[in-house]
């Protein structure tokens, strides 16, 4: 009879383990290439849900559904990670994957610009990304692209800071200013910022009153207040505490040079342009009608027609 071999049971240990690290890593570079179509590349898919982490996927719903609609416009690079503008397709090629920890990962990933008809954009360099993976309930999950959900997180801070401050400014309007005019079912206040420093907002600021009738919120009464706001936090609550007001008549040019100093022409222009301000006035009648779900879909000044928000 030959000689019999006995594999020490380290070694068979050790050749178990390399198996199932290449295995493992095998399978990591699949799944990493089955992630890359969740990628938010201007818009974020509904079903990604299933393929991120939750925290991630919150972060990304509050940046493109629950913002205002314009912060699209002023801060594009929020919702695009891939493609920018163009009209091209991005195509993924998983370059490594590198685990960091046994529930962590992090997939290299190179990216080329594919035109509509299938063809390489030539002019295109390739961009290498990197797509963070962590594994919860046995699953491998997309937590992050190239460290934007930092960025997010940060910009979603500043928003609902920013938020807190015109909530403040519309609070006091209609408090304090609203009461003057004529009243109506409900008052929305346009607010339109020149500056903001420190606890200061410099604005030309704007009151409506409406009515329902119907789809439609009906114009009964409004008026300018522009002028320097300045604010109080305090208890994680912002308050207007006092209000300079341009004055009416002969001071205005005056007052609105006193109160506005070197923003005066920036108030200027804003202030004269009429398509500016219905932009900014529908834009935030309509942010206002989806917070509060009201089922308005138009508004009209008296003698115009009704505007679609």
């Amino acid at each position: 009879m030959g000689k019999r071999h006995i594999i020490s049971p380290l070694i068979i240990l050790a050749l178990l383990l390399t198996c199932a690290c290449n295995d493992t890593k095998k399978q990591l570079q699949q799944r990493a290439f089955e992630l890359c179509k969740y990628i938010p590349d201007h818009q974020l898919l509904e079903k990604s849900r299933d393929y991120m982490t939750k925290d991630f996927y919150s972060v990304l719903d509050t940046m493109f559904y629950r913002l205002p609609e314009h912060e699209a416009m002023d801060h594009e690079w929020l919702y695009y990670f891939v493609t920018g503008n163009g009209g091209s397709i991005a195509d993924y090629e998983v370059a490594g994957v590198e685990k960091t920890d046994r529930t962590h990962a992090i997939a290299t990933i190179n990216v080329r610009q594919v035109w509509e008809d299938g063809s390489f954009d030539e002019e295109t360099d390739i961009e290498q990304h990197q797509l963070f993976m962590e594994k919860v309930d046995g699953l491998w999950l997309m937590s992050d692209f190239d460290g934007h959900k930092d960025d997010c997180i940060r910009y979603i801070a500043i928003n609902r800071q920013e938020q807190a401050v015109r909530k403040a400014i519309s609070d006091y309007l209609i408090s304090e200013i609203a009461p003057y005019y004529k009243h109506g079912e409900l008052c929305i206040p346009t607010l339109m910022i020149v500056n903001e420093e420190n606890d200061q907002v410099w604005g030309d600021f704007w009151v409506f009153w409406y009515n329902a009738a119907g789809d439609t919120l009906k114009c009964v009464s409004g008026g300018n207040h522009p002028g320097l706001m300045t604010l109080d936090y305090k208890d994680g609550i912002y308050n207007v505490t006092s209000f300079v007001q341009v004055a009416d008549g002969a001071g205005y040019t005056p007052s609105a040079k006193r109160i506005f100093r070197d923003r005066y022409d920036i108030f200027c222009n804003m202030h004269s342009n009429q398509d500016l301000r219905e932009a900014v006035r529908c834009e935030q009648m309509s942010e206002y009608i989806r917070f509060n779900n009201l089922p308005y879909r138009y508004y009209q000044d008296y003698g115009w027609p009704a505007v679609k928000l």
